[in-house]
């Protein structure tokens, strides 16, 4: 008899993994840079955008001769999805308590819990990929200090600055960046910034929303990282955000394995059919049902040309 594989063996409680599918983190964005495609396997190579749609073809063809042929996209750099599980503990006596109030799911919030962990988790995996320079080319990247960071009100220019970032973006795709991902010190700034305020003054809103800004800048959309993390327990622990000070304008665009190299910046490369709840089990030892959550995914760049990084944006 064969051996089964991991997904094989795997009993998985359909249930349960609709409550962690169906539930989304607020202030989380990274699908905003990285927009999920199933893959089949745990492991491939990245499909990446090639020069060959822009070169230009002799198409002409004589009579009785050969038609001329083009190839497109090209598999790049290998990855391979990360395999990562956490167990929601539900103490039995918690849970008979909480069967005597109607409507209280200790079962589903346990997995509620678990799955916020584990999209933080993906959420800083992605940030730490997009604002490390080292992952764009040298024409692709910035580093603001001085009056040049927006959080010098007057003397900076973040309008300006994003409008370049496109710029280089199209000269290397052929695609404008349509998408503008900022830190939560990023966005306090620029709210205040006077070039923004000058520019917004005429539409009656008092504070550049969103969508505002993302009509100011030209682009689909404009996203803000809220989310934070913690460095330590204790009574008193620190916070970080995510997303820091950096600032990164990208072209994304959900393509799959069938697109052949759509110039996106990156995808969350994740197996077909996860995140999943495992079946629960009950823990003797700890008088415990214990609820196991497990995804297979990776956030990837397919192309670093189609994105670019603001470094220190603010102070």
């Amino acid at each position: 008899m064969p051996q089964l594989n991991p997904s094989q063996a795997r009993v998985v409680d359909p249930i349960i993994t609709n409550v962690a599918r169906g539930f989304s983190f607020p202030g989380l964005i990274a699908s905003a840079l990285f927009p999920t495609v199933g893959v089949a396997q745990r492991g491939g190579r990245i499909l990446t955008f090639g020069v060959e749609d822009f070169l230009l073809y002799n198409t002409g063809r004589a009579p009785g001769s050969n038609t001329k042929r083009m190839s497109f996209g090209h598999f790049g750099a290998p990855y391979a999805l990360e395999s990562h599980s956490l167990e929601g503990v539900v103490p039995i006596e918690l849970m008979q308590e909480a069967q005597a109030v109607p409507g209280i799911d200790m079962g589903a919030g346990a997995v509620r819990k678990v799955r916020n962990a584990m999209l933080l988790r993906l959420e800083y995996q992605a940030a730490q990929l997009a604002r490390n320079a080292a992952n764009y080319g040298a024409g692709n990247k910035v580093t603001k200090s001085g009056t040049g960071q927006w959080s010098d009100l007057a003397a900076s220019d973040p309008i300006g600055d994003v409008e370049n970032a496109k710029e280089v973006i199209r000269a290397a795709t052929g695609m404008r960046g349509n998408t503008v991902v900022m830190g939560a010190a990023a966005f306090k700034s620029i709210k205040q910034h006077k070039s923004v305020i000058d520019r917004i003054k005429y539409t009656g809103r008092d504070v550049p929303t969103l969508e505002l800004l993302a009509s100011l800048f030209d682009v689909q959309r404009v996203v803000v990282g809220d989310a934070v993390y913690s460095t330590g327990g204790g009574t008193n622990p620190a916070f970080v955000d995510v997303w820091g000070k950096d600032v990164v304008v990208a072209y994304t665009d959900t393509a799959s394995a069938a697109d052949m190299g759509t110039p996106s910046y990156g995808y969350t490369y994740q197996l077909d059919g996860y995140m999943v709840v495992e079946e629960p089990y009950f823990d003797r030892n700890s008088k415990s049902w214990v609820y196991p959550v497990t995804d297979e995914v990776a956030p990837v760049i397919a192309g670093a040309s189609a994105g670019y990084l603001i470094q220190n944006a603010v102070a």
